[in-house]
């Protein structure tokens, strides 16, 4: 009896670190999630994003992932309906633009002109 005790212990302590590490791997491959940008930042990051993109709503403010140039990166909805998003450095200095069509392909401009 005491063995069989055991062996289910052990047993759900090898499906947990499996998914324990399953969800890791899926994380790290998925990108995980982005850290949204908050406070002053936020309102910097966000004032400087509508300057670049020439007006429109912000709808996030996140810290930049590892796929992209930039410390920030900030979504906005132009007027026209269109979207792009916009990676600035820690000075809230323009790095670049993505033009997002919402058909999951994006064209980045690095001199921070939109297509």
């Amino acid at each position: 009896m005491k063995l069989n005790r055991r062996i289910v212990i052990a047993v759900a302590a090898v499906i947990a670190v499996l998914a324990a590490g399953g969800a890791g791997i899926a994380q790290a491959v998925g990108g995980g999630p982005e850290k949204p940008v908050t406070g002053a930042a936020a309102e910097q990051a966000k004032a400087a994003a509508l300057e670049a993109a020439g007006g429109g709503t912000v709808t996030e403010i996140e810290g930049q992932d590892d796929d992209g140039a930039g410390v920030y990166e900030v979504e906005v909805r132009r007027d026209d309906g269109s979207q792009v998003e916009i990676h600035l450095d820690a000075e809230f200095q323009l790095v670049a633009t993505v033009a997002d069509d919402d058909t999951g392909s994006e064209s980045e401009d690095e001199s921070g002109r939109d297509d």
